[in-house]
């Protein structure tokens, strides 16, 4: 798909936005004699390892096949959480008489003008990782597909590039089912999702994990008839099944039809609408939408770069074979980011670029493993988590002991009507150490941090109950733990 079918409709914001990260008049640099450092795909992790290595003062050059700033800027994170701030204002002010607010008989969804909000938000972002403002970080930014041609050269939009390292941080793109009965390009992808300008009435959610999950309840809080299907027990698989059930609960709570255990197998299409057959229970049923969402992961982006001509091994569901210091199998290629890793997180790929760089360029022996990861699902409430779950845990050998702390008892909690879900940390018996940590509340992503930074600081719980906390606040749940 060329660029600019990507980025629609081409009002005033997504022309900036497209300036920014694939400006139409960029002309490539005349390559260097050599780079030190060449960098593949200008996501979240390329972007940081290129001016990383130019602030180190290396001769860097990065090459981005579509749009700098990767999938975080122009089709995850920042659209869908500008999306979903929309949809959470939506759903306060349904609820405004709860909290003695009368806003009127009726509440309606400008749902052009929320879109319009997103891309005007993206676009101010964009500058960010624009080509102009990456080039005046002393990078040499090349716009083409990239692949390698030996183990010295590079060649991208007829152009060749001598390296002495080179970093493949080429990043991923959505899983899209196969319907047998429904093409390919009649099924959304987050690579099409923020192009919509008018609501759909009813949609189907392929995938309950964090994707399928965020979007399934934002569009539902819009007003669409949501139906999720999810091919296992209980919605966001790594999750405790307590913590799913809650987010289960609310969905249905919401008017999100949740089918666990089930399987989309064929379908039709008939004008606007879609048609799909699928299995539960040993049962074939149908639905019919307007819209089909696939939101069911992602997948490496590791064809067309020719990694046979250079020995670095990959297979397309794992992605890039690296080692716990960020090496390929060829000793002076490194990779950071989904393409190689389990994390698919912008803040992720950024840790890890990090680390290639201090590897790389320095000679250190940072390892991958030693990262403490965090991440969160941006449902409402959001779900955190950080470390080992208490399952893993107890694989490794640990004996744990889990401490759990109910929202519900938190006076904060309780004056937001914000009560549901919980604090829960396992820890090493024995030693009071944090082995690791789940959070379900209103604002999870934010309150993870502070477990996160005590992890990074050896674990000690009693850090925790030596804190002062402010009165009253709903991160207050996390000394309750300590104490």
């Amino acid at each position: 798909m060329k660029p600019e079918m990507m980025i629609q409709p081409m009002d005033q914001f997504n022309q900036v936005l497209f300036q920014n990260t694939h400006p139409a008049r960029h002309q490539n640099p005349t390559p260097k004699p050599v780079y030190d450092l060449v960098v593949i795909g200008a996501g979240s992790s390329g972007l940081v390892t290129s001016v990383g290595a130019a602030q180190m003062g290396a001769r860097v050059a990065l090459i981005e096949r579509m749009f700098m700033g990767g999938c975080c800027l122009n089709f995850g994170c920042v659209p869908s959480k500008a999306l979903i701030r929309s949809a959470r204002v939506a759903y306060e002010l349904g609820r405004a008489k709860h909290y003695g607010i009368c806003t009127g008989e009726s509440l309606a969804v400008d749902f052009a003008s929320v879109m319009r909000r997103v891309r005007q938000i993206r676009a101010k972002i964009s500058y960010n990782d624009s080509v102009e403002t990456i080039s005046n970080k002393g990078v040499d930014v090349f716009l083409g597909e990239a692949h390698f041609i030996d183990k010295d050269h590079i060649e991208v939009a007829n152009a060749v590039l001598p390296f002495k390292l080179a970093a493949i941080t080429a990043g991923g793109r959505p899983m899209s089912p196969r319907i047998d009965g429904i093409d390919s390009s009649e099924i959304i992808t987050s690579k099409t999702l923020f192009t919509l300008t008018e609501l759909p009435s009813a949609m189907a959610v392929i995938g309950g994990g964090p994707i399928g999950c965020e979007m399934a309840q934002a569009f539902a809080r819009f007003g669409t008839k949501v139906t999720i299907f999810h091919a296992h027990d209980h919605l966001l698989d790594k999750e405790d099944a307590d913590a799913a059930e809650l987010i289960q609960n609310r969905f249905k709570a919401e008017g999100i039809q949740v089918l666990l255990n089930s399987r989309v197998r064929r379908g039709k299409v008939h004008g606007k609408q879609k048609t799909l057959y699928y299995i539960q229970n040993g049962e074939e049923r149908h639905i019919t939408v307007d819209a089909v969402l696939a939101g069911a992961g992602r997948k490496p982006s590791v064809e067309d770069l020719r990694l046979e001509n250079v020995g670095v091994e990959y297979d397309p569901k794992r992605g890039i074979h690296i080692d716990d210091h960020l090496r390929t199998t060829n000793k002076r290629i490194f990779s950071a980011g989904e393409i190689c890793m389990k994390w698919k997180f912008t803040h992720a790929a950024e840790a890890s670029a990090q680390l290639l760089l201090q590897n790389a360029l320095l000679g250190h022996k940072k390892r991958l493993s030693d990262l403490i990861m965090p991440w969160c699902t941006y449902t409402d409430p959001e779900i955190a988590h950080v470390g080992m779950y208490e399952k893993e845990a107890v694989a490794k050998g640990y004996q744990v002991e889990t401490v759990t702390q109910p929202m519900s008892a938190i006076d904060r909690a309780i004056t937001d009507s914000e009560t549901e879900g919980f604090v829960r940390v396992h820890l090493q018996k024995g030693k009071n150490r944090i082995l690791g940590a789940s959070i379900i509340a209103k604002h999870a992503g934010e309150m993870i941090n502070e477990i996160t930074a005590v992890m990074n600081a050896g674990g000690a719980l009693n850090l925790l109950s030596k804190t002062i906390y402010p009165y009253p606040t709903q991160s207050e749940a996390i000394k309750r733990v300590s104490e």
